[in-house]
């Protein structure tokens, strides 16, 4: 498993990471959230060895993952690390990327698991293209295909589908989470993005204030979110009554304690996301058509 212990850590004298304890299981996956400059890039680095660390320590199963002082070379055998920047090889074709760490001894099986990792990607057609012809999101699918070439037992994606176009994206996850199940590969994904959660990852680790604010199993934060951070991180929210109330849970009925006026209707596709105002705040909730400014309307809570 990977363990972290008591993990503290700061560029220079700012505090980034403080106190971080976690476990995380062979074939678990992990999603880090939280908002920007939280420390979800850095704690993905020092998990890879990129840095030291202030104090604490951080193992993978018996191995102690050590930082440059300790390492000439940075990374370890059993982990890959798929950074924002990519760091491919251009002028080399897409297969070449892929294969360029697979031993060149046993050429039917390189030929076959880059077959299989071009086919997990979607970029088949473009085996003998070179990675500079690509696109930004087609690099970044050629970068998950190499991190996956050796068969890691652990894998660490930083906003991994950031630059894929939408239509894309979903068959791409499905594809590459459920072949990490297969092969019982360990993932941590630094994430914004509630689309790389929902659906994939088995646990979640909320970052703020330099520190785990919240951890536990996506649906059961999602049913109570511990803070506003939280609620937001699933989608449009309100507090009311000191709750955490999602924006489809509210529903309109004919008479109720919350008397709204709508202020403005968003098409959002299957549902109107309807902005009113309620006791001089602003609330949110979704209904099925569009509702005019200025009606006044009842809504009650549904779970």
């Amino acid at each position: 498993m990977l363990n972290v212990k008591n993990l503290h850590f700061a560029y220079q004298k700012t505090p980034v990471l403080r106190a971080l304890n976690f476990n995380i299981q062979p074939g678990i996956n992990t999603a880090i959230i939280g908002e920007s400059g939280s420390g979800k890039s850095t704690l993905l680095k020092l998990l890879y060895g990129e840095y030291d660390l202030d104090s604490g320590h951080i193992f993978w199963k018996d191995t102690e993952i050590l930082g440059p002082k300790h390492n000439l070379i940075v990374g370890y055998d059993f982990m890959k690390y798929v950074a924002q920047e990519f760091n491919l090889m251009p002028f080399i074709s897409v297969e070449e990327n892929i294969g360029k760490h697979l031993s060149n001894f046993f050429p039917n099986e390189k030929k076959d698991r880059t077959a299989e990792l071009l086919e997990v990607v979607q970029l088949t057609e473009f085996a003998k293209t070179k990675v500079k012809l690509l696109s930004g999101g087609q690099k970044q699918r050629v970068a998950l295909a190499r991190a996956l070439a050796q068969t890691p037992e652990i894998l660490l994606l930083d906003e991994p589908f950031s630059h894929i176009d939408n239509f894309q994206k979903q068959t791409l996850r499905r594809r590459v989470f459920n072949y990490l199940k297969e092969k019982n590969i360990a993932c941590l994904v630094a994430t914004h993005d509630q689309e790389d959660v929902l659906g994939f990852a088995d646990q979640i680790i909320v970052l703020n204030n330099q520190t785990i604010a919240a951890q536990g199993k996506p649906e059961d934060l999602y049913k109570n979110p511990e803070s506003a951070l939280v609620a937001a991180f699933f989608g449009e929210f309100n507090q009311i009554k000191n709750q955490f109330i999602y924006a489809h849970q509210l529903k309109m009925v004919n008479k109720s304690d919350i008397k709204v006026m709508v202020k403005n209707a968003y098409f959002k596709g299957s549902f109107f996301l309807i902005e009113a105002s309620f006791n001089s705040k602003t609330i949110v909730f979704e209904h099925a058509s569009k509702l005019t400014k200025g009606d006044i309307v009842y809504l009650e809570i549904s779970k």
